[in-house]
């Protein structure tokens, strides 16, 4: 499972002219359910995510992580992260999982997050999203578990 993580200020997802997921400071995340992805792996990336310390501590050095400051999560399904550039110049997205596992996995995370953290939104899988966001620092950290 692979997940791009943005420390931002404010985010929000839009579909069709209507805003269907927002926070102020937390995390965006884009995830990514790949082939042969498991419950055990998505959870283990939450957990990982969850815990990672990439918020400023009183002394401005990056030691707090979301659960510490009670930031929002914002969860965007992207299976572009599966991209396969090595051939040609067109992207191949065969490492993304099958659209029912990937429903299915993103599902999974979701309801996870929700039990684990107190202030979850999402995109909608599988939705034409416009996600807007204003990056805070710049941070901007990819992660990937495996099984």
């Amino acid at each position: 499972m692979k997940a791009v993580l943005q420390r931002v200020s404010e985010a929000r997802v839009t579909v069709e002219g209507e805003v269907i997921g927002e926070i102020g400071q937390g995390l965006l995340v884009l995830l990514c359910a790949e082939r042969g992805d498991t419950e055990a792996v998505a959870d283990k990336l939450l957990a990982k995510m969850l815990k990672l310390r990439i918020f400023a501590d009183e002394a401005g050095k990056m030691n707090r992580s979301l659960q510490d400051i009670g930031g929002g999560l914002l969860l965007v399904s992207q299976f572009t992260l599966a991209a396969d550039t090595s051939g040609g110049n067109r992207p191949s997205f065969g490492q993304a999982a099958a659209p029912d596992e990937g429903r299915r996995l993103y599902d999974h995370f979701v309801a996870q997050a929700r039990a684990a953290h107190p202030l979850v939104q999402t995109g909608r899988f599988a939705a034409d999203m416009q996600v807007q966001l204003v990056n805070d620092g710049p941070v901007t950290i990819p992660m990937q578990m495996n099984a």
